[in-house]
């Protein structure tokens, strides 16, 4: 929060971003207006698509001082409704871990071209996103800390390896090269509590720098305040926690 005194202002927009494979996808771009410096955050959308809450949550990370950039992992698909968009992606297996890989590379060489960008780039994720910000993490150098909210599929049995998806990401834990912070439910399916014990093990196993927290009360989804799976509580507190985090690793 900022004091009453001092200007706000933001700028935001959809923008071309170079992706994987050189693919030409879109993505939505909020910064503060200002000379900066700012640190950088990628924002990856969760399974329902590149969607209003998604929108939000990039200005939301602009008001707070960041500059924000969402890629649209299902640019590929097509346009139209996100929840049309999202339909086709799932019946398509889902996006390809390499692929979204790539396009959140790009993202980040993006944010690390910007001449009001401080150098640091975090990235965040929820649900299947945060799965792609743990991957990301670990596959690609450059970023400086990792938010994966409840994101399902980190850890997976050889029966659910698919072509699109056919390594668990937790398989890549000894690479990951960031601190870690993940937020989870006790009541969720996708991860359950069990899977984040069996993560969190793999990190202390390899000794990264990570804090999870767990919320009782709350399931898969609890930040969406356009849903009913919304927690308010635990919502205010993650919140917290998300900005908390990023304050410590991207502006110190």
């Amino acid at each position: 929060m900022q004091p009453t005194n001092v200007y706000q202002g933001m700028f935001a927009e959809t923008i071309p971003l170079i992706g994987a494979n050189g693919d030409l996808i879109n993505a939505y771009f909020a910064r503060p207006l200002g000379p900066g410096p700012f640190p950088g955050v990628v924002l990856i959308h969760h399974m329902p698509g590149w969607d209003e809450w998604y929108f939000e949550a990039t200005r939301k990370f602009a008001a707070h001082g960041y500059a924000a950039l969402a890629p649209n992992l299902y640019a590929r698909a097509g346009h139209g409704m996100p929840d049309d968009v999202a339909a086709k992606v799932r019946a398509a297996g889902g996006v390809p871990d390499d692929q979204a890989v790539g396009d959140v590379e790009g993202a980040l060489h993006f944010l690390q071209s910007l001449q009001y960008v401080n150098g640091k780039v975090g990235v965040f994720g929820t649900c299947s996103g945060g799965r792609h910000a743990y991957l990301a993490a670990c596959r690609v150098q450059g970023f400086a800390a990792c938010a994966d909210l409840w994101g399902g599929g980190v850890v997976m049995s050889a029966a659910e390896l698919t072509p699109n998806r056919p390594v668990a990401p937790i398989d890549y834990t000894a690479n990951l090269s960031c601190p870690l912070l993940g937020l989870f439910g006790e009541e969720d399916h996708s991860p359950t509590p069990a899977q984040v014990a069996q993560h969190e093990a793999a990190l202390k196993q390899h000794g990264k720098q990570y804090e999870f927290h767990m919320y009782a009360g709350a399931g898969h989804g609890f930040f969406y305040h356009d849903r009913p799976m919304y927690r308010q509580a635990q919502a205010v507190d993650g919140w917290q926690k998300v900005f908390a985090f990023f304050e410590q690793h991207l502006r110190s």
